[in-house]
């Protein structure tokens, strides 16, 4: 499948996970430490999960506004996602991913947030990228 490149960015890391990361441009740029969870020190500093997670979150934001915008329900302007991302070992070996979507439509009626939630986790790219090997479950909160 090939998709429309519309925009293009790119981050680089050094040190894995107790080093650094930054995009080329300079407008993220951030310090990275391993969680104790994981065997790190943890301290100041993000996480590749944290860091997922936010994203996603902001991303499916995107996705439902994009939805609305196509005649879907309006997306109510104090909308909430809360991406929760957690990492382990997996039975198959090596270690995996997995996410929850907590999505906070105030207003909206459940029957409509419900679809609306539907329909952008099948236009949202983060929720396109995982689909079949990440379990992604959505919940309206």
């Amino acid at each position: 499948m090939s998709v429309n490149v519309l925009y293009k960015t790119s981050a680089k890391a050094t040190g894995g996970r107790d080093g650094h990361a930054a995009t080329l441009d300079g407008a993220l740029d951030v310090k990275l430490t391993t969680p104790k969870e994981l065997g790190g020190a943890g301290g100041a500093g993000n996480n590749p999960e944290q860091l997922f997670a936010a994203g996603y979150a902001a991303c499916f934001i995107g996705a439902m506004k994009f939805v609305g915008s196509q005649g879907g329900p309006k997306v109510p302007a104090d909308v909430a996602v809360t991406s929760t991302v957690g990492i382990g070992p997996r039975s198959a070996g090596g270690f995996g991913l997995d996410v929850e979507l907590a999505v906070s439509l105030p207003g909206l009626p459940r029957a409509e947030a419900e679809a609306l939630v539907e329909k952008a986790h099948q236009v949202c790219p983060y929720s396109n990228a995982t689909r079949g090997n990440i379990d992604v479950r959505t919940v309206i909160v």
